[in-house]
């Protein structure tokens, strides 16, 4: 089953029955990506629109393009539902379809990542996790098939907390007040934690973290805390229905959304339009791109939704989700590119995408050219760096869109590094791992 020969709806059945499988003849000049997606329970919301984006770009590379310098991109969706074990089953199930096997793993998920972390290194083949993951992987001495690009945890938490230092006058201001993180109690949630630690103990604020247990629909516990306490600030770090859950026991107790920050990944239309007017006020750090529609969708509408090929909705196209969809599909075609300049324009390797993926270099030209300027920076991943870009913005929901409150912040690089490297260094340790030297590397 060709994912550029296929209508939505087909492939809607097909994933309704099950993860929509591949032709057993494979042609010999397609490069297989697999998907890992959640088009079902308490995380759809989010992970439908994202899924759309990541489809709709491949699809539109096909079509427009006629592929990765003429090597098809051949898609196959596993559905997840956000569980770990379900994610490794889907890795172990893709990892060796078509001609070379499969590129890359997006696992959509920091539990998957986590797990396939272990995995990776044995397969040879490359984790993409697009502004998640485990933070310390920015390290690509110790991590060298992991790539959490354009930002870690640990950039979301420095970003968030700079521009709520920001609003008060500067860092000095915020010693003595209360700021308490509201997270997913999983791997993800977790993530920011020590990061948070981290600048409480040098800047003198107040940390105080509340777990929310999967999927997050029950939270009046945790906002009966905050109702009692009072923090000055809350962080949220939710995914799926956890988020809009959040935002209403917000507003039954009257907390200000204006005061609530969450992260890149509560910041999207699912987050906000179930609460409603309650949602006001609300913002989020953004994972560079926010909502809108640039020069890339109007390829979308030209190549595939005046044809009946789009995966969404036509007017949830600019969507938060879905545009972050977009650009981690585009970074993945990107390196393939990039490898294919080494190996040849050919279906390639995981070992070998991993190179692209390491070699990646996207300068500000070529955004443009790809139709991504204005939704992101320059990015450039290298063997020490595998974030290559730790640059973010805030935008806060007004009721009827998502609008940008801030100007670009970028996380602090130099106790980021040092973090990272520490962190990862009782890895190796732990996993028996010798670094490389990057320095020897070409």
């Amino acid at each position: 089953m060709h994912w550029n020969k296929l209508s939505w709806a087909a492939i809607a059945m097909a994933v309704t029955a099950g993860p929509f499988a591949a032709s057993e003849s494979l042609a010999q000049n397609e490069q297989f990506i697999p998907s890992l997606v959640y088009r079902s329970g308490a995380y759809a919301p989010n992970g439908i629109p994202f899924a759309n984006g990541v489809a709709d770009y491949y699809n539109l590379v096909n079509e427009r393009d006629g592929g990765i310098n003429g090597v098809k991109i051949l898609l196959e969706e596993c559905e997840t539902g956000y569980a770990t074990d379900r994610g490794v089953e889907c890795y172990e199930r893709l990892k060796g379809k078509g001609p070379t096997g499969a590129a890359f793993f997006n696992p959509l998920s920091t539990g998957i990542t986590y797990a396939l972390t272990e995995k990776a290194p044995i397969d040879k083949i490359p984790v993409i996790s697009m502004g998640y993951g485990r933070s310390e992987s920015a390290d690509g001495s110790v991590f060298t098939w992991n790539f959490p690009l354009l930002g870690t945890y640990w950039s979301a938490a420095d970003i968030l907390m700079q521009h709520i230092a920001k609003v008060n006058g500067g860092f000095d201001k915020l010693k003595g007040k209360k700021v308490t993180l509201v997270y997913h109690d999983s791997p993800y949630g977790k993530e920011p934690i020590t990061w948070l630690e981290d600048l409480a103990a040098k800047h003198g604020f107040v940390f105080n973290g509340i777990p929310v247990t999967h999927p997050g629909v029950e939270q009046k516990a945790a906002w009966l805390q905050i109702r009692q306490n009072r923090p000055d600030y809350v962080l949220l770090w939710g995914w799926g229905v956890m988020n809009s859950t959040s935002i209403k026991e917000a507003a039954a107790v009257n907390y200000p959304r204006e005061q609530m920050f969450g992260v890149w990944w509560s910041g999207a239309e699912p987050d906000v339009l179930p609460a409603e007017e309650g949602a006001k006020g609300y913002s989020s750090a953004m994972l560079q791109h926010g909502s809108g529609t640039f020069g890339v969708h109007a390829d979308m509408q030209k190549h595939l939704y005046a044809k009946g090929k789009g995966a969404a909705k036509v007017d949830e196209i600019g969507h938060v989700l879905y545009n972050r969809g977009m650009v981690n599909a585009m970074l993945g075609v990107e390196a393939i590119r990039a490898a294919q300049g080494k190996y040849g324009k050919k279906p390639l390797t995981g070992e070998q995408v991993r190179w692209g993926i390491e070699n990646l270099n996207l300068t500000e030209a070529r955004i443009k050219e790809l139709g991504f300027e204005g939704m992101l920076r320059p990015i450039k991943i290298t063997c020490n760096d595998h974030e290559g870009a730790r640059w973010g913005r805030v935008h806060q929901w007004d009721g009827k869109a998502w609008k940008v409150t801030s100007d670009w912040y970028q996380a602090d690089v130099k106790s980021l590094q040092s973090k990272y490297a520490a962190t990862a260094k009782k890895y190796a340790e732990e996993k028996k791992i010798t670094p490389r030297d990057c320095s020897k590397e070409s």
